[in-house]
């Protein structure tokens, strides 16, 4: 399906008009852009290294990690053919497959771009600014993301890419930036070509028969003002800080099960879903009769309150079994995600904390 997208200003007497859509006059600026700000692709991305030479003498435009460590093989169209870019994107992508933790590291830490350790760069990119607990990348590589930039796309290069996500379910997909320009005022819009939230939703519905219908997976990513002390005592697991860390949330329906995952430790606590998602000013303890925002807590859940994109939601939560953050389960292969919610289907996840929090398959 051609990819479209309008733009329109409001004039002050109310009418509005449509700003045209040009093509940028050098589609190396994107690249500029994409290292500027890494996030403008969806998600927030530490960029590993640019133009990267491959063993095969040919240039990677850009190599990025996300927060779970997986990586993002991002490639410009440039003036490329359908077929020449996207073969390329493939090509990079199955070198890319075969790095490991101490070659991601060694890219990081040789680009001209980088003057820290990677785990340094790791730590500043995802670690919340008002929050001192250091964190590092763990595992590296598990999956990997291959996404095609440019400023336009045509119907070839949108039928592959389709025919190669939907038929053979290869991890691609291409994005778009519409490029505008008035009153000496330059902007820049964003489409995907295959949105990424539905991709992952029709993933699931067409796996739902390996999923017990009942387990689900919780990333409570404990900070400054997200307290493992206040989510225990109050019943909640919680995201926020923008849509990417709180629009799975809505998947844990009430009455189902959630364990709950530390990112850097491991599981530390299981309990059954009382409440759905729910903005954290609307979620009232003490029997409806208080909002938690005005609960005696460590953290702070009041952040951002007024912005729907920005504030925390609440995942209300009765808890079976929980532990101290320097007890948790985890072991070598065991399922994360860096999603808040998933359903969680991997056996030999689910078999080993069913044993530690001595509670039984569904």
């Amino acid at each position: 399906m051609p990819v479209d997208l309008g733009l329109w200003r409001i004039r002050d007497d109310d009418e509005f008009e449509r700003i045209s859509s040009n093509r940028l006059d050098r589609e190396d600026r994107l690249e500029q852009f994409l290292l500027q700000d890494p996030n403008v692709l969806g998600q927030p991305l530490l960029v590993i290294d640019r133009q990267i030479t491959t063993p095969d003498g040919k240039r990677l435009d850009l190599l990025a990690l996300d927060i779970s460590g997986d990586l993002h093989v991002i490639e410009l169209k440039r003036d490329q053919t359908p077929r020449e870019v996207t073969a390329q994107t493939m090509d990079y992508a199955s070198w890319a497959s075969n790095l490991e933790y101490e070659d991601v590291k060694q890219l990081y830490e040789d680009s001209a771009e980088n003057n820290d350790s990677f785990e340094a760069g790791f730590d500043t990119k995802f670690r919340p600014s008002n929050d001192d607990t250091p964190i590092g990348p763990g595992e590296v590589n598990n999956q990997h993301y291959l996404t095609i930039v440019a400023s336009e796309l045509d119907g070839s290069t949108q039928r592959i890419i389709g025919y190669l996500s939907e038929e053979f379910e290869v991890p691609i997909n291409a994005v778009r930036f519409n490029y505008y320009r008035e009153d000496g005022r330059e902007y820049i819009a964003r489409s995907w070509l295959n949105d990424p939230y539905e991709i992952e939703d029709e993933e699931e519905e067409q796996e739902q028969e390996s999923w017990n219908g009942q387990d689900f997976y919780g990333n409570f990513g404990a900070n400054s003002y997200r307290k493992w002390s206040d989510a225990r005592e109050y019943g909640f697991i919680t995201g926020g800080g923008g849509e990417w860390y709180h629009r799975t949330m809505g998947k844990a329906t009430e009455g189902s099960r959630i364990f709950v995952y530390h990112p850097g430790d491991g599981y530390i606590g299981v309990g059954t879903v009382t409440q759905e998602k729910t903005p954290a000013h609307k979620f009232m303890i003490e029997d409806g009769n208080r909002p938690i925002t005005e609960a005696q807590l460590e953290g702070d859940l009041s952040q951002n309150k007024d912005d729907p994109d920005l504030r925390e939601y609440l995942i209300g939560v009765d808890w079976i079994e929980t532990v101290d953050m320097n007890d948790a389960i985890w072991e070598k292969g065991m399922y994360a995600n860096q999603n808040t919610v998933t359903r969680l289907k991997d056996q030999q996840t689910l078999d080993r904390l069913y044993d530690e929090f001595g509670v039984s398959a569904p």
